[in-house]
């Protein structure tokens, strides 16, 4: 990826020329026609063409992503798994009380322990998810960016284009995940709004190679009057990995269910049984919805290049075409 110039950020490359046919169309009649050597053609994007794009990539290279993800999904969901164990019994303890048979104080100083074991399990399980993530994340745009061209990878390739930006990309998402969370708890509105409007950072820094700084600062210009797209997109993304996640959990759900014998018991969702199969269904969900999320957010961040800046014209010369 570092050799291919179309990734590059238009301060690093002679100004290409704005797209000559419509915001959401393809070219119109006469046009040249789409150069498609990769999971996209090398145009401006329909959502449903980012969509195909994501899927597509996900079965062209199913070893490299659906590995991947599978490797991280499972060792993350079972380091929390593992981590949360301890704290069970805070936990069931807080669900079984009992106000009638306790002074306030005992209600007060159960309540403290099962708070402080119920966060500090949930902070222990968070941060290997986080760095899971952040590596899968940033892995998988290097893969995607292959992709778009029609490029073969491995895994060591991918990796070693990937490697140096992953220590940026860490900050960038705990500084993102901040400033976002700041905005969510002021007023929703205004995090929904950070979110989008930095939605395209990972990206940005992986393929561009560019400082923390200056993703944020590309993000923001890519969003830029494409807003509500960008939302749309986005949000259609998360439902559409929320279907899934809960169509593969569902069965283990019942499962844990049934390993209880459908207790009522709140306490019996906190069985170890129970937690074991809801791990299980949260390691295969993950294993697609993280790419594919993952994906989409890369396509969605070379449609923005292809409509703002003429991007498309660079990756065909990439590709081979530059002769068109």
């Amino acid at each position: 990826m570092s050799e291919t110039p179309g990734w590059s950020s238009p301060d690093q490359q002679p100004n290409q020329p704005q797209q000559p046919y419509g915001y959401n169309a393809p070219p119109p009649p006469g046009a040249q026609p789409s150069i498609k050597p990769g999971v996209i053609p090398l145009r401006p994007l329909a959502v449903g063409e980012i969509v195909d794009g994501a899927i597509t990539t996900m079965r062209r290279y199913p070893k490299l992503i659906i590995g991947a993800a599978a490797v991280v999904a499972a060792i993350t969901q079972i380091i929390g798994l593992l981590v949360q164990l301890p704290f069970l019994d805070d936990l069931t303890a807080l669900a079984t009380l009992d106000p009638n048979a306790m002074t306030d104080q005992q209600i007060l100083d159960q309540f403290r322990d099962s708070m402080v074991g119920f966060f500090g399990g949930t902070f222990l399980s968070v941060l290997p998810l986080l760095l899971g993530t952040v590596f899968l994340s940033g892995f998988i745009t290097v893969v995607v960016g292959h992709a778009v061209l029609g490029e073969p990878v491995t895994f060591a390739q991918a990796w070693e284009e990937f490697k140096p930006r992953l220590l940026p990309l860490l900050g960038a998402t705990l500084l993102s995940g901040l400033v976002i969370t700041v905005g969510l708890v002021f007023c929703v509105i205004p995090g929904i709004y950070l979110y989008v409007i930095f939605a395209l950072v990972t990206p940005a820094l992986v393929l561009e190679r560019c400082g923390v700084g200056a993703a944020f600062g590309r993000s923001n210009t890519l969003v830029k009057g494409a807003w509500w797209r960008t939302f749309g997109v986005l949000l259609l993304t998360i439902v559409i990995g929320s279907v899934i996640s809960w169509i593969i959990s569902l069965p283990f759900g019942l499962l844990g269910a049934a390993s209880t014998g459908f207790s009522a018991d709140p306490t019996a969702v906190l069985s170890v049984g129970a937690l074991v199969l809801s791990t299980v269904g949260a390691i295969i969900a993950s294993t697609i919805t993280l790419p594919f999320s993952s994906a989409v957010t890369v396509l969605l961040y070379v449609d923005r290049r292809m409509r703002a800046e003429g991007m498309d014209i660079e990756l065909q010369r990439a590709a081979g075409h530059g002769g068109l």
